[in-house]
């Protein structure tokens, strides 16, 4: 195997491959990226089972052949070479890699060991702005339940084309915060429901935001198999086992109306919180937010034994009657900062329903709900 590459292209889809690659004990080879050099060009991929990426790499190739090599040493030894051409020969067990002035040698493993990566069936196949999908996916993923007692809440929810919406909703509850977004989708319309592994959904982020840094193709594709998502953009394509299981019918904890509605600056609203944040239980994390509508303000308070107390007051642009509710201000600012926008609205019916946090600028395709604290 001998191929000739650019360092900055090499570097780019080692960053794409590379972060999956995972120590298992029964399997050290995952710890390996697997090169594939044929006449047709290069092909690096990455498992650590539950995902696989596999991207084409630009390069000339002189002679083919396959192996596998440390991913970290691999990926942060170019990281460190000159912005020049890449020479990377194979000799015996060992990849030879020669750039400007430096020559080095790296020991791998043998391809043969390496596992397979399963094609994934194009059942269902999906159009859609990376931009959209990227973002989409951030503002939910933070909502996934951390651990895995209830194995369907550790992922997020994609519904296509359902009842609810002509589109993509991703959702993810931890039964303490809900997060929804809801998605145009540019191709596509087949009714599937599936549930993403949480891992998996910080992968496809990272790598749509290197694909799209790179300045590639606006629209990112989809397909979902019985068992498996593949998602497919630019130069890479990476695929993940799905969850198996039913995700719970979470739209009817939705509220369809509230008794007091507060429309608030993001920015102020945020800072607030983070001070009040100072002065709360650990654990409980509990901050209390009164909505008084004959003045047209919100008072953040929190109350700590140890440390002392806080107290703050925003205008706000309230509609309805006053209000009160506790709540845990580390999921309050979970759903905040991944608004993008100026005005934020805060939506009460009592200190005992859930609330509702909504960006003004995205109307009703970003929700972000939160259970209220019991007093």
């Amino acid at each position: 195997m001998r191929f000739i590459c650019t360092k900055e292209n090499l570097s780019y889809t080692l960053d794409l491959v590379s972060g999956v690659a995972s120590k298992q004990a029964n399997l050290p080879i995952l710890l390996n990226i697997y090169i594939k050099a044929e006449e047709s060009g290069v092909r690096l991929s990455a498992t650590n089972l539950e995902v696989a990426i596999r991207a084409n790499l630009r390069a000339k190739v002189e002679r083919t052949g396959t192996f596998t090599i440390p991913a970290k040493t691999l990926t942060d030894f170019v990281h460190l070479l000159p912005e020049e051409q890449v020479e990377l020969e194979l000799e015996g067990n060992e990849l030879k890699i020669n750039c400007g002035t430096s020559s080095t040698k790296i020991k791998g493993m043998p391809a043969d060991e390496y596992p397979v990566v399963p094609e994934v069936e194009e059942n269902h196949a999906y159009a859609i702005k990376v931009d959209d999908l990227k973002k989409g996916l951030s503002q939910v993923v933070m909502a996934v339940a951390k651990n895995e007692i209830r194995p369907e809440l550790a992922g997020v929810y994609l519904g296509f084309f359902t009842d609810r919406f002509p589109g993509l909703i991703l959702a993810a509850t931890d039964s303490y915060r809900l997060a929804e977004k809801k998605l145009e989708v540019a191709q596509g319309k087949d009714e599937v429901r599936c549930i993403l592994p949480a891992r998996a959904v910080y992968e496809m982020i990272r790598l749509l935001g290197l694909g799209n840094g790179k300045q590639g193709e606006s629209q990112a594709r989809l397909w979902v198999s019985d068992n498996q998502l593949a998602l497919r953009y630019d130069d890479f394509e990476m695929t993940s086992r799905l969850i198996d299981g039913k995700y719970p019918e979470y739209s009817q904890i939705i509220p369809d109306k509230f008794k007091t509605t507060a429309i608030l600056s993001l920015e102020e609203v945020v800072k607030k919180i983070k001070a009040a944040s100072l002065f709360t239980t650990t654990g409980v994390n509990a901050v209390s937010f009164d909505i008084n509508a004959g003045q047209g303000t919100l008072n953040i308070s929190s109350t700590n034994t140890q440390t002392g107390e806080h107290a703050s007051e925003i205008d706000a642009d309230i509609t309805g009657e006053e209000n009160s509710i506790l709540l845990n201000h580390r999921y309050v600012l979970d759903g905040l900062q991944n608004m993008d926008d100026d005005r934020v609205g805060f939506m009460v019916n009592s200190g005992d329903s859930p609330c509702l946090f909504k960006s003004q600028k995205d109307g009703d395709s970003f929700l972000y709900i939160v259970m209220p604290i019991r007093q």
